[in-house]
């Protein structure tokens, strides 16, 4: 799988691609990433890859130019049709279908976004998925794009060194998972529950589905119900 990060930041994706899981798919060579300084495609003296909006306003709008520049970089580099994505409040809101789906491309790019976003017209040209990853604002496109890129890194086989543990996290069968537990038996009168320690592997896992089923109903409903619709 081919990565690429498109950002006016290198340094911070970077920072977040040496201390994150993709670091073994990368040398497991599962994984290649190609962090795209933006800056790199502007005719600007000053390297300039944001302006006013059309329109007025406050705030500033990365510019078509260069965005449209280093995509095209991205795509002649690339030896698969990338899948654009562009992290947005505005997009589907990320879950596990999505990210299951992404973790089949061959080549992805990631635009990082800025300030008041960008310019609508490298939406309409080039992204293929707007993403959301809720709803709510953070300062930066590099976080939203890593969040996106960690869903879907983790799926791909041989980037975990289990892949198994990933096929059974949270939001995988729709129901988030049970709870666990690890030594020693009992701490400050806290005991692990009779049944982890049984060695009965077909209790183990009844007692697994129905902590999943009793968290799911309570925590999130909406998940709860989604799941029984898909398991009438």
């Amino acid at each position: 799988m081919n990565i690429y990060f498109i950002t006016p930041f290198p340094e911070l994706v970077e920072t977040l691609i040496r201390n994150n899981i993709s670091n073994q798919g990368i040398k497991k060579n599962l994984v290649n990433i190609d962090i795209i300084n933006l800056r790199d495609f502007s005719n600007n003296k000053h390297k300039q890859i944001d302006d006013e909006p059309y329109g007025g306003g406050s705030g500033m709008v990365m510019m078509c130019e260069p965005l449209f520049k280093a995509i095209e970089h991205c795509i002649d580099q690339s030896s698969h049709k990338p899948k654009i994505i562009f992290p947005s409040p505005k997009g589907k809101i990320l879950d596990h279908s999505i990210s299951e789906s992404l973790s089949k491309e061959n080549s992805l790019i990631f635009i990082c976004g800025h300030y008041k976003g960008i310019d609508q017209r490298v939406i309409d040209k080039y992204v293929d998925s707007e993403i959301s990853i809720g709803d709510y604002i953070i300062s930066n496109g590099e976080l939203s794009s890593m969040i996106v890129f960690d869903s879907i890194i983790r799926l791909v086989p041989g980037v975990l060194n289990d892949l198994n543990s990933a096929m059974t996290d949270s939001f995988v069968d729709d129901l988030l998972d049970a709870p666990y537990f690890t030594r020693p038996n009992e701490i400050d009168g806290l005991k692990v529950p009779d049944v982890l320690l049984s060695g009965n592997h077909q209790l183990i896992e009844d007692w697994k589905n129905s902590k999943k089923i009793e968290v799911t109903k309570d925590r999130r409903p909406d998940l709860w119900k989604k799941y029984k619709e898909k398991n009438k």
